[in-house]
């Protein structure tokens, strides 16, 4: 049976539901994913389909142990820039930050190498994802869209989440943090860190504040509409915001290739170097209009894994990209 908490999530999706189903399935499934994130949260010119709020910029720099695992260039200890983005869930770009609806929150790092390139992580507060495949994604948002407020119960999503029971599981790890700076930061998916031995490490990231803070459902409604992106230049301007990138490293039976499958608590856990954010972008929604964060988007050093929401999210980011700059 669902929590409340759980209740309370699902709930959230369905308030932002459209009036009626999807698109008929025909285009790419990425492309079908996009259309259903449309059809349940509207086209908003401009803004990123899903997870739109704040940029900001620092440095990577990786502690001693990740050499170990990967012979990424981000993990040989020099510094290296970052742009990072702050997101909100869902495509309103209006959403109140303190808003259900708003979870789970995210943030993509992406790394500006010394040759030029770029590599990008792409997390959220998650800690794993309600759904394997991205076939499943699209059916959940088209059971959202057809879930609006009074529709007959069981609704479509209430039946979807009865048969994808890791759907309320997932939305329940989810909480509304007091700050962007205080909230952990999951990767579902599954990498694969290759060291200069040629020692392969399956592991899932993790990026930790220096505290996690969450708010009462209670408190979060009475802030102000903005006031997770309106706290974050100004905690950037009385000092730094540090978090710690770990890896959760893959022991025997972990699933590598479903993201929907949450990994013991038991496993390794390496630190993997800090990440220093001390600039906030001045004009946010100019900057995100050029930014394209692709988890795939990787490095020497760093593989995907066999799970198929990589190349899924990679082209579904691009779809959305597209769309934002025709």
């Amino acid at each position: 049976m669902a929590t409340t908490t759980q209740k309370n999530t699902l709930a959230a999706l369905v308030l932002a539901a459209g009036l009626g189903p999807v698109a008929a399935q025909d285009a790419a499934l990425e492309t079908q994913i996009v259309d259903a994130l449309n059809k349940v949260y509207g086209v908003h010119p401009g803004f990123r389909t899903n997870h739109a709020k704040g940029v900001a910029e620092g440095t990577f720099r990786a502690a001693p142990d990740a050499a170990r695992l990967s012979k990424a260039v981000i993990f040989n200890g020099s510094p290296i820039p970052v742009t990072i983005r702050f997101s909100d869930s869902t495509g309103l770009p209006n959403l109140p930050d303190g808003s259900p609806l708003a979870n789970p929150h995210g943030i993509a790092i992406k790394f500006h190498l010394p040759d030029g390139s770029e590599t990008d992580m792409v997390i959220n507060s998650l800690k794993f994802f309600p759904v394997s495949s991205g076939a499943d994604f699209r059916d959940m948002l088209l059971a959202v869209a057809e879930s609006p407020p009074g529709a007959q119960k069981p609704t479509k999503l209430e039946q979807f989440a009865a048969n994808h029971p890791n759907v309320p599981r997932a939305l329940a790890t989810v909480q509304t943090p007091d700050s962007f700076a205080d909230e952990e930061y999951y990767g579902v998916n599954a990498f694969v860190l290759v060291n200069g031995m040629g020692e392969r490490h399956a592991v899932r990231y993790l990026l930790a504040p220096e505290k996690l803070v969450h708010l009462a459902a209670a408190e979060a409604a009475k802030r102000a509409p903005d006031y997770l992106i309106d706290e974050l230049p100004a905690r950037i301007e009385r000092g730094a915001v540090t978090f710690h990138l770990k890896a959760q490293l893959a022991s025997t039976g972990d699933s590598t290739k479903d993201a929907s499958t949450p990994w013991p608590n038991s496993d390794e856990v390496v630190e993997l170097g800090v990440l220093t954010i001390d600039k906030a972008a001045p004009d946010s929604l100019e900057a995100q209009k050029k930014l394209l964060f692709l988890p795939g988007q990787l490095t020497d050093g760093i593989e995907p894994s066999d799970d198929p929401l990589i190349g899924l999210r990679d082209g579904a980011y691009a779809v959305s990209f597209s769309r934002r700059n025709p």
